[in-house]
C-alpha cells in the first residue's frame, strides 16, 4: 500500500510560470510552454487542481474533497498525492517551500 511521505501535506506547490491551463466543459487542459508537456484532467482532477491552486498544499485539498465526495479517506489521500506527484514530475507545478 502506498502512503504519503512525511510532511507531504505541508509542502506548498504553485503553478510553474511556463504553464498555461484552461478549463473546458468541466475538464482542464494544461500545457508547459517550455517542455511541450500536455496534460488533461477529468472533472475530479480538475477539482483537485482548483483546490491546489487555492490552498497550495494537499492537506486542505484532501479535507475539502472528503466533504464533497463519497470516498475512503486513505484512497482519497493516495489519489490526491499521486496526482500532485505526477503534476510535479511533469513540471506542471513546482514546490514553493513549506
Amino acid at each position: 500500500m502506498e502512503t504519503a511521505q512525511p510532511g507531504a501535506d505541508q509542502e506548498r506547490f504553485v503553478v510553474n510560470p511556463s504553464v498555461v491551463f484552461r478549463e473546458l466543459d468541466g475538464e482542464t487542459v494544461l500545457l508547459n510552454l517550455d517542455s511541450g508537456v500536455y496534460f488533461g484532467l477529468d472533472a475530479v482532477g480538475t477539482r483537485v487542481w482548483a483546490l491546489l491552486l487555492e490552498h497550495g498544499t494537499t492537506g486542505p485539498v484532501c479535507a475539502q474533497m472528503e466533504r464533497e465526495y463519497e470516498v475512503e479517506h486513505d484512497e482519497l489521500e493516495r489519489d490526491v498525492h499521486r496526482l500532485v506527484r505526477e503534476l510535479h514530475q511533469k513540471g506542471l507545478i513546482v514546490a514553493a517551500g513549506p
